[in-house]
């Protein structure tokens, strides 16, 4: 059963002997939902990588985003890991507004403290760290700008796809190219585990753990050098995303935009002929 216990006048916490979950007094509800899903999510995540979740996270709940943005400086997300505390933080002011819900944000941000626990002081790249937690959580990773489901189909048809190796260690600062990078590691952990099966993933983080890095341990679970890996999933992409298929997908838009341009064609040959109609009635004779 859990116990409540007041931390001080703003903060006050649930706990058991699974996970503590801290929360502003408005957020009680919120709280107590937390503790009723936490241990299916735990056994999901348990069940997937064939391992125990031996940890105790704690999970604190904010209620208005300014708060959330004054405790953290990752830019435009709605949760966040830390590793090192065994910490979640969630704005849960955002956890209604799509494609967000607390419970893909909360197995999302637990597959993250999973990871770095499982491979311990094993060095986990960004991209691989990002894509599997994405895969676990429904596609749904933490981040929040504007959709752009179009980001990745024109980074393959233009050429400009993001160099994985460029994603070991951080993703980049603006807003297009975090979202590309967040996009790119959910495509190339997918295209991996269906070309390889859902356990490769496992045998590179075994390698991992093991202390090899990622170039070793792709090569050693896979039995491909990770350029070449790379290169078989960018040429996926090209044979799946075409100008063809590009343009079939937008459809309705270009018609759309094809009608206003005719329709402002058309207004503007109105108002030209109108207008030397009147010049005609006042005696002038257009050139």
């Amino acid at each position: 059963m859990p116990v409540l216990c007041i931390a001080s006048e703003e903060i006050t916490f649930i706990e058991n002997e699974f996970v503590t979950v801290q929360f502003e007094k408005p957020l009680q509800k919120v709280a107590e939902t937390v503790m009723k899903m936490y241990p299916d999510i735990k056994s999901e995540i348990e069940k997937r990588f064939h391992s125990v979740i031996s940890f105790t996270p704690t999970i604190r709940l904010i209620k208005d985003r300014g708060s959330f943005q004054s405790m953290i400086n990752s830019g435009p997300v709605v949760a966040v890991a830390i590793s090192k505390d065994n910490l979640i933080i969630i704005d849960n002011s955002k956890m209604k507004t799509r494609p967000f819900s607390l419970r893909t944000t909360l197995k999302h941000e637990l597959c993250h403290l999973f990871l770095h626990h499982y491979v311990g002081k094993g060095d986990l790249p960004r991209w691989l760290n990002e894509g599997v937690c994405q895969n676990i959580s429904d596609g749904i990773a933490e981040i929040m700008i504007g959709e752009n489901k179009n980001l990745m189909k024109q980074a393959v048809l233009s050429g400009r796809l993001l160099p994985m190796n460029s994603l070991e260690r951080r993703f980049p600062a603006e807003d297009r190219p975090l979202l590309l990078a967040y996009e790119q590691s959910k495509s190339f952990v997918e295209y991996m585990e269906n070309k390889y099966g859902p356990e490769s993933t496992m045998h590179i983080l075994n390698h991992l753990r093991d202390g090899k890095g990622i170039a070793s341990s792709v090569h050693m679970a896979l039995s491909i050098p990770l350029i070449d890996l790379e290169k078989n999933w960018e040429n996926y992409l090209k044979k799946n995303i075409t100008w063809l298929t590009y343009l079939s997908t937008h459809i309705y838009q270009i018609l759309f935009v094809l009608a206003t341009l005719f329709m402002v064609y058309g207004f503007v040959r109105f108002w030209i002929r109108k207008r030397n109609y009147r010049d005609e009635d006042d005696g002038f004779i257009p050139e």
